[in-house]
């Protein structure tokens, strides 16, 4: 029976302290492959603890990948240590030896009517409502930002960035998504579309992209738009497909395995292995990570980045405060491994910051005042609330529909698989009709003879909790 003592634990939560016992115990093979673990009813009873507590561990794990499930037999340990070592082993082998924690540098002393095209409700496009954004403190450390930092808002930013923000940055992404990196890797831009371009020229046009078929369409079109070879790789059921990537002779694969756009799919931590042991095969071999709308994770913790261990620096990290903040803040960054920002520095630090000062100094100041983090906590509350009001609906309906509901808990959207005999093209026009906006997953594979059909992307960032009641209703009357 699995014993931990819950002393010491410190700031954690006990379901907290108790995934990162077991995933440690897993992680240094204590727990073997496909070892099944106590019953969260004998665990719980034997670490004197709630059933409960064991439950969202268990459920953590789950998601990462770590254990998996057996109907009607339980839980049991993963295979992921045959992947860890040949990740490892491959970047010893290929590039000398590693240090497996770097030093971490710190500072130095739309469901809008209006924001919709008309539509009655939009489950497609993003919105901020003016009563979510934090526009009072936003002002304050603005003017505060005008009065304190004059001299330093009339000095040309280094084209990275300001420091202050890419340290206020690293100690974020450090406390939460297990970040390692030092505000020198950083690289501060005007929204993800301006950081792919850099990353090309960093990289080469002479490279071939890899992207995530079914994906988010605009990361091909930016590709393309670059003039660089774009390949599309299919998913399987973890993730980007390992065989697959291979025979496509990609130098670089671009994902998001804490929350798939638009599958929801998060891949799990052997897959993850599969793809450092990939990148490692070959010196000029990247992975992309965008890790856009992680922090909206609803169930469990947020799934810990692909960056955060990967030791042979092969990952560079990408995120954006346009869904944490607000679509309309184009403020977004990126982590380069310290061997591309050395050469980042040399060919490119001509660059000027697309971000203006202003923006930057008063965003430094709410992610170091811990604004950021309890807007992120207070949008998760609001964004929980507006999905279990859509599912309660949905639910109310699909008792006399056929129907089936998927991935809610990953982000800020879900799938709906609807039983019908309408074509997706029938299903977006008929409800169009009656003032609603949806999308469909076929539209967003570049091979449509895979596409899954009849299955819609409800996104719900920009929902009004008024018009949900009325807006699934007409949605279900199209069926």
């Amino acid at each position: 029976m699995l014993t931990y003592s819950f002393e010491n634990r410190g700031s954690d939560s006990l379901y907290e302290y108790l995934y990162k016992q077991i995933r440690h115990d897993i992680n240094t093979g204590k727990l073997v492959p496909n070892e099944k673990l106590p019953s969260k009813r004998a665990l719980a009873k034997h670490l004197n603890i709630s059933t409960v507590t064991v439950e969202n561990a268990y459920s953590q794990l789950l998601a990462e990948g770590y254990i998996y499930s057996v109907p009607k037999s339980g839980y049991y340990v993963s295979d992921i240590i045959a992947e860890k070592n040949i990740s490892d082993n491959e970047y010893r082998n290929g590039h000398g030896k590693y240090d497996a924690m770097a030093t971490r540098k710190t500072a130095a002393s739309n469901g809008n009517k209006g924001a919709s095209d008309g539509f009655f409700i939009d489950f497609v496009n993003n919105y901020t409502a003016p009563e979510n954004f934090p526009f009072t403190i936003w002002t304050k450390l603005m003017r505060e930002t005008m009065s304190e930092n004059k001299d330093k808002l009339m000095i040309k930013s280094p084209s990275t960035g300001i420091y202050e923000l890419r340290c206020s940055i690293a100690d974020y992404l450090y406390q939460f998504r297990g970040i390692n990196a030092a505000p020198d890797q950083i690289v501060v831009g005007a929204g993800t579309e301006y950081l792919y371009g850099l990353i090309i020229q960093l990289l080469g046009h002479d490279k071939i992209y890899a992207v995530e078929d079914p994906g988010y369409r605009k990361i091909s079109r930016i590709y393309g738009a670059n003039r660089v070879k774009c390949v599309h790789i299919p998913l399987d059921e973890q993730g980007i497909n390992i065989e697959d990537l291979e025979k496509s002779e990609a130098d670089v694969v671009h994902i998001s395995p804490s929350h798939h756009f638009p599958t929801g799919l998060v891949t799990p931590v052997s897959r993850r292995y599969e793809l450092l042991s990939w990148a490692c095969k070959s010196e000029d071999r990247y992975i992309i990570e965008d890790d856009y709308d992680s922090e909206f994770r609803l169930l469990g913790k947020p799934i810990p980045a692909l960056q955060s261990i990967d030791v042979s620096e092969k990952v560079i990290y990408m995120n954006t405060f346009s869904k944490s903040l607000s679509s309309t803040i184009r403020i977004s960054y990126m982590v380069l491994p310290k061997s591309l920002m050395e050469r980042y520095n040399r060919e490119l630090s001509f660059y000027a910051c697309t971000v203006s000062n202003f923006e930057q100094y008063t965003l430094a100041k709410f992610i170091e005042r811990g604004y950021l983090e309890k807007h992120i906590n207070r949008m998760r509350n609001h964004y929980r609330k507006v999905r279990d009001d859509i599912l309660i609906n949905m639910k109310k309906h699909l008792k006399e529909k056929k129907g089936r509901i998927m991935e809610e808990d990953a982000g800020l959207h879900f799938l709906l698989k609807v039983d019908t005999k309408l074509s997706d093209e029938e299903l977006v026009e008929k409800a169009a009709e009656k003032g609603i906006n949806i999308s469909c997953l076929s539209q967003y594979y570049h091979d449509r003879s895979c596409a899954k059909k009849n299955t819609l992307i409800i996104n719900y960032s920009g929902i009004r909790t008024e018009d949900i009641e009325q807006g699934v209703k007409r949605l279900f009357e199209i069926f």
